[in-house]
């Protein structure tokens, strides 16, 4: 069986999922308009937001794949290919009281910026506005937090079935700094990592001092 472009085959290996790229998991009401006719019009079963601030629609049939597509007229949100899955941010100084940082923004900038760009392994974004760490941070291939003297860029935490809380890179820089950190690093990553080394285990292997020495 060859799966439709942009789905996913579930456990009953007769019907699909599509995730329409949601970044940062921000909506609109037309966005939300067009998911309501689309999932009547076609009966979709379940419609469910993922841990990554996404967007899955769950149940259709093999034939109604590009229909939907073609309906949503939206981005694919990857989720099986080896890439960036996800930014996940938190709310930040867009309306948390307790937010430092513009955690929601600077999302939305490294999820365009990094949509599509291929890599050894799935790779995805924690972002924080604030040391609450709301936005999952530490546990994600990529985290940053947010503090009143900048951006900590933390590399290498999974939150799967081996758990790691990442290892911080560096400290109080500005965005334009941390975003830069983050491309050298991932460049580092791409160069000398094998195929499907997650993050995690990337950094457990050359250690954080030895990735430091690199990338800084």
């Amino acid at each position: 069986m060859t799966t439709p472009d942009g789905a996913i085959l579930q456990r009953d290996k007769q019907t699909y999922a599509i995730v329409p790229r949601t970044p940062a998991g921000m909506l609109t009401p037309d966005v939300l308009e067009t998911i309501a006719y689309v999932c009547r019009k076609y009966e979709v079963p379940i419609i469910k937001i993922t841990s990554g601030q996404r967007m899955a629609l769950v149940g259709m049939k093999e034939e109604q794949v590009e229909p939907i597509w073609e309906e949503l007229k939206w981005k694919v949100g990857r989720a099986t290919e080896l890439c960036v899955h996800y930014v996940q941010a938190c709310p930040g100084t867009a309306v948390c009281k307790l937010g430092v940082q513009d955690s929601l923004g600077f999302g939305l900038e490294i999820e365009e910026s990094m949509y599509g760009k291929p890599f050894p392994a799935k790779v995805k974004f924690g972002i924080s506005g604030c040391p609450m760490c709301c936005g999952e941070s530490r546990v994600r291939d990529i985290g940053l937090i947010g503090t009143k003297k900048g951006w900590e860029v933390i590399v290498g935490g999974n939150s799967g079935p081996r758990p790691r809380i990442g290892d911080t890179l560096a400290k109080d820089l500005t965005q334009e700094e941390a975003q830069a950190l983050i491309e050298k690093f991932l460049d580092y990553y791409r160069e000398n990592s094998g195929k499907r080394v997650r993050i995690s285990k990337f950094v457990e292997k050359m250690g954080i001092d030895a990735i430091k020495e690199a990338v800084l």
